[in-house]
């Protein structure tokens, strides 16, 4: 069994509940998040983007701002502030679909 895979076990066993969900009954902005990450580890793209459709720019956000501290290239907090505000935006979009749909 490879490291992915042993990875990807361990993940799907040691998931986290959502207590915003537990004890108010809703979805959280978050809710999905554990298991679009464990997809994209698996290689589903569609399934991942279906169970949380803002992780890979959230990835992308979060590995661009590493670079950015470590870089500081010119208008690297301009590109910065434009993926995260597209990342929030689509968080809060697909929590208000979930909303409003489930």
């Amino acid at each position: 069994m490879s490291f992915i895979s042993q990875l990807i076990n361990w993940l799907e066993h040691h998931q986290r509940p959502c207590l915003y969900k537990k004890y108010l009954g809703i979805e959280c902005p978050g809710c999905g998040l554990q298991t679009s990450f464990i997809e994209l580890l698996k290689g589903n793209l569609s399934q991942s983007f279906r169970a949380y459709p803002a992780l890979l720019p959230l990835i992308v956000l979060c590995i661009y701002g590493l670079i950015y501290v470590i870089f500081k290239f010119k208008k690297g907090d301009i590109i910065l502030i434009i993926i995260a505000i597209f990342t929030g935006a689509l968080m809060i979009g697909s929590y208000l679909t979930r909303l409003v749909f489930h």
